[in-house]
């Protein structure tokens, strides 16, 4: 019985952060309200947008108000697990609705929408070219706060040490300050300020407000929905393309690098390991893209180089912007895309993927393993990564971890692949289409669309909701909840 009091008190802070957590959620389904200013004749779809989230708000306020601690209590990694799940679960069931309400969506489809959209995955089945205004920018909002991080976004209106478990639920364990509230402010901050003068580059750049605050928010948080059919092939401008290149790059980074990078601490930087990655994979998979694929497709040179970049960017990056299809792609531009979309972006940044630091772990792991191969017996070394200037030695459970993690990411990989091709899709465009799915790119080969089988959806929504959260933190607020219900519900 004690326990069973204990294990109450605990789920009630847990209800209670979660609470705050689906406040914030519930005012981002209300916000795209504000584009009416600029369309009126939308008004009559308000009701799409106010009933989620008001309710999903007032739930949250409920919870926030009548079950959080009055003073700020520690969570442990288990908990913060169980209110990163749980909130990012309710989060998708209300932005299910407006699609499902307003732009006549099955229920698949709206869950495949709402799921994509705080994901920041991109992949859509929505036809932008019949849908209003107010959804368009709904997507590009629930891209933009996904991609902060629900989490990361409640922190900054949390002091104490609830915090840290919060962060590292959703995979930010690097913070920008000792203080958890002060790094997550510092975080908005950056991302906030970015947006902002992403916005303003692109309407510089010749393209309409409307289309560059959509883009802006999907490019830094690494989301990529489009409001045009051909994304940003649609402009065919060097121009929208270089800027967008930047805003990716600057979402598949880490936040502290980018703090360093605005502080000028440029040796810390390049002493990051891996950012010595994505400084060798770009240059790299950009030439072969070139010269493997594009001179050839493409006649003019400026088109294919331009293509080359861009493509490699947006796949790395896990953004899914595009300026050209696929379709005409021989298999050398396909498997690179692959390569690149399963690497991901940055640690604790918006992007998704393997991400590049575990990646960096193993080679460092590898390359550390061979070299004791080769030396005496007596000789005692153990691997390590540069983080900045610092450098950081790797101990045996961090390699294992990431390597579990790493098999774990291929089987589900593989398992979802198997599932699209037992559909009829040939072997290449399965691999291609979950890739994109379980890195949370958007880079899409025709798979996924409107009148895909609903099995296939529904193992992308899977492949999405893990992609972005990542396994563990899954399955262990999954597990933790399982395992605390009934002795929960059984106290009287």
């Amino acid at each position: 019985m004690q326990y069973q009091r204990f294990l109450r008190q605990r789920y009630q802070s847990i209800l209670g952060y979660t609470g705050l957590i689906c406040l914030i959620a519930g005012l981002g389904i209300l916000a795209p309200l504000v584009a009416l200013l600029a369309y009126p004749e939308e008004i009559g779809l308000a009701w799409g947008f106010l009933l989620p989230g008001l309710l999903l708000s007032s739930l949250g306020l409920v919870l926030w108000r009548w079950l959080a601690p009055k003073q700020s209590s520690s969570l442990t990694l288990q908990e913060g697990s169980v209110i990163v799940v749980l909130a990012w679960l309710l989060a998708i069931a209300f932005g299910t609705l407006p699609f499902l309400l307003l732009d006549g969506l099955s229920l698949t489809q709206a869950v495949f929408e709402s799921t994509s959209g705080w994901t920041t995955t991109g992949l859509s089945v929505v036809d932008v070219t019949q849908t209003s205004h107010l959804i368009l920018l709904f997507r590009s909002t629930m891209e933009l706060l996904g991609g902060a991080g629900l989490a990361i976004i409640t922190l900054s209106a949390l002091a104490g040490p609830v915090g840290a478990s919060l962060s590292s639920a959703e995979g930010r364990s690097e913070q920008l300050a000792p203080n958890v509230k002060r790094s997550a402010i510092l975080v908005l901050s950056i991302y906030s300020g970015l947006v902002v003068l992403g916005t303003l580059a692109l309407r510089i750049a010749g393209v309409g407000w409307f289309d560059a605050v959509n883009h802006a928010f999907a490019a830094l948080s690494t989301g990529g929905f489009s409001t045009q059919t051909d994304s940003i092939g649609y402009w065919d401008s060097p121009f929208v393309e270089a800027i967008t290149v930047v805003l990716m790059i600057f979402g598949g980074l880490n936040f502290v690098t980018i703090y360093l990078l605005l502080n000028r601490q440029v040796k810390s930087v390049l002493y990051n390991g891996q950012v010595r990655l994505q400084l060798l994979l770009l240059p790299l998979a950009a030439i072969a893209v070139f010269f493997g694929v594009t001179v050839s497709l493409y006649p003019a040179l400026d088109k294919a180089i331009r293509v080359a970049i861009f493509e490699t960017v947006t796949a790395l990056s896990t953004t899914g912007f595009s300026t050209v299809g696929y379709g005409d792609w021989n298999s050398l531009g396909w498997m690179i895309l692959i390569g690149l979309m399963l690497i991901g972006g940055g640690a604790g940044s918006t992007a998704g993927g393997i991400k590049q630091l575990r990646v960096y772990i193993l080679y460092r792991a590898l390359r550390w393993e061979v070299g004791q191969m080769l030396k005496p017996a007596q000789a005692v070394s153990e691997p390590s990564i540069w983080q900045g200037e610092r450098r950081q030695y790797l101990q045996d459970g961090q390699i294992r971890q990431v390597g579990l993690f790493i098999f774990l990411y291929l089987v589900v990989y593989a398992l979802g692949s198997i599932v699209i091709a037992a559909h009829g899709y040939s072997v290449q465009d399965s691999l291609f289409e979950y890739a994109s799915t379980m890195g949370t790119v958007g880079l899409s080969i025709g798979v996924t669309a409107a009148d895909a089988p609903i099995a296939v959806l529904w193992t992308q929504i899977f492949g999405m909701f893990l992609g972005r959260l990542e396994f563990f933190t899954v399955f262990v607020g999954i597990a933790q909840l399982l395992r605390d219900t009934r002795p929960v519900l059984a106290m009287k």
